[in-house]
């Protein structure tokens, strides 16, 4: 295996010359400010998250202040950052910090790992960003990064594996552990990206495996890209959209004009339902999810 100190070195001296200037590293970033950016980083690129981001923030700038409001509202304000469950997450999450912790974002591990939608990413992340702990922080760049580094592997495995969390464990540094996890995200991101990798510009480049290997090609099934156009997750997102849009409840309608497939539209309205993104009242319209508070 590499030197674990031949990775280190490069690339911290990599991230302080290259670092973006994001608003949840900032040395005010609250807790809560980290967790919000965690949760709607996944799978959602940091330009369309930081205008959300900052809205959020402004409204809601700690934990209490979204769980007073309806689980509707995070709905509504999640805009289209994709994936809206993660707004309901949210808002659960934000009640119990608020409800069993003081309105204050834990920083024990496995406290953070007991928050509704909270899992083991989000809360090596939260407590090794927000609270400096030694934690290792496995998001898709960094597995990338290290599958190529240290495995010889041009992809990492689909689901995160055991022997993935053993090796960034070996690779944690006994300091400075956060600053390294953010490093590493932030090389996967920028130069270790997953379809043009640009080694070139890489500074673990002369002791990669993957590069010294000849870069071989991916050995598992072939990597999909997602479609959107004509799925029931874009049906989705259209009914959404007037829900959103409508503050308060809507006619049936005004659905049934923003998606011509009927078997498809009534499949899509019924599943935002069953994960609690709608609610259907007893007069026949439809509003975004309200709760008790």
């Amino acid at each position: 295996m590499v030197e674990p100190n031949l990775l280190h070195v490069p690339v911290l001296d990599w991230y302080e010359d290259n670092a973006r200037d994001l608003p949840w590293r900032a040395p005010d970033a609250t807790p809560w400010g980290v967790l919000v950016s965690e949760i709607m980083l996944q799978q959602t690129p940091v330009v369309r998250v930081l205008p959300i981001w900052h809205e959020w923030m402004d409204r809601w700038p700690t934990p209490a202040a979204l769980a007073a409001e309806q689980p509707g509202e995070a709905v509504r304000h999640w805009g289209r950052l994709g994936y809206p469950r993660r707004a309901l997450r949210l808002h659960a999450c934000a009640r119990a910090i608020t409800d069993e912790h003081g309105g204050e974002v834990p920083s024990d591990h496995e406290t953070l790992l007991s928050l509704p939608g909270i899992g083991e990413y989000t809360a090596a992340a939260v407590a090794s960003f927000a609270y400096g702990g030694r934690h290792a922080v496995l998001d898709t760049n960094v597995r990338r990064v290290f599958a190529r580094a240290v495995r010889a592997e041009e992809y990492p495995p689909t689901a995160t594996s055991a022997a993935e969390r053993r090796l960034a464990e070996t690779l944690l540094p006994e300091l400075g552990a956060p600053r390294w996890g953010v490093a590493v995200m932030e090389l996967g991101a920028l130069v270790c990206t997953a379809r043009a990798p640009r080694c070139a510009d890489c500074p673990i480049s002369q002791v990669c495996a993957w590069r010294l290997a000849g870069k071989p090609p991916h050995a598992g099934p072939a990597r999909k890209g997602q479609t959107y156009a004509g799925t029931d997750r874009q049906c989705r997102g259209r009914l959404l959209e007037v829900l959103r849009k409508a503050h308060g409840p809507v006619p049936k309608a005004a659905l049934d004009v923003v998606w011509d497939d009927a078997v498809q539209r009534e499949r899509a309205l019924d599943g935002l339902i069953a994960d609690g993104l709608a609610e259907h009242l007893d007069d026949g319209t439809y509003r975004l999810p309200h709760a008790a508070i």
